[in-house]
């Protein structure tokens, strides 16, 4: 003989008749808890649910990291960076305002591109910047002292 069992949906007969009876006698069983563990029962109730509490601040509390930005007009200044783009940056940022071109190098000789289309660049310069510079366009720079000139020549010539 074979006994079959299948299960049923739902919670069993038995589980709701105690889940009723608990939930009728739950103020005497809370009274027992108490009084068998010296009031510990509650002190453990109580620390769950502020611990399940989110936190509330108790006043304001207000971090201020550096100085108020106050609008600064840019002091701009030519460089020619250390990966040979040659800039105008703003001084008291360090912030590129404009790419003018970069140094290459071609047969070991270094040279001056601008920053045009014709030499390859994405972001060309104005029209009045390169009308400006047009001639610089090229320019082989052979030694330190013909990059100061050089530097200097691009100084006057933007105005810096």
């Amino acid at each position: 003989m074979v006994d079959i069992f299948s299960k049923k949906e739902g919670p069993r007969r038995e589980d709701v008749v105690a889940k009723r009876i608990i939930g009728e006698n739950k103020e005497t069983i809370h009274r027992l808890a108490d009084q068998i563990s010296n009031g510990g029962f509650s002190k453990s109730r109580a620390a769950m649910a502020q611990a399940k509490e989110t936190p509330k601040p108790d006043g304001l509390s207000i971090h201020i990291l550096g100085d108020t930005s106050k609008a600064v007009e840019p002091k701009p200044v030519f460089k020619i960076s250390l990966n040979d783009r040659v800039l105008i940056m703003d001084a008291n940022s360090g912030k590129q305002l404009m790419f003018l071109g970069e140094m290459r190098r071609k047969d070991k000789q270094k040279y001056f591109a601008l920053a045009t289309k014709e030499n390859g660049f994405f972001a060309p310069l104005d029209d009045e910047t390169q009308d400006c510079l047009r001639d610089l366009d090229g320019v082989i720079i052979e030694t330190r002292d013909i990059e100061d000139k050089f530097s200097d020549v691009m100084k006057v010539r933007l105005g810096l």
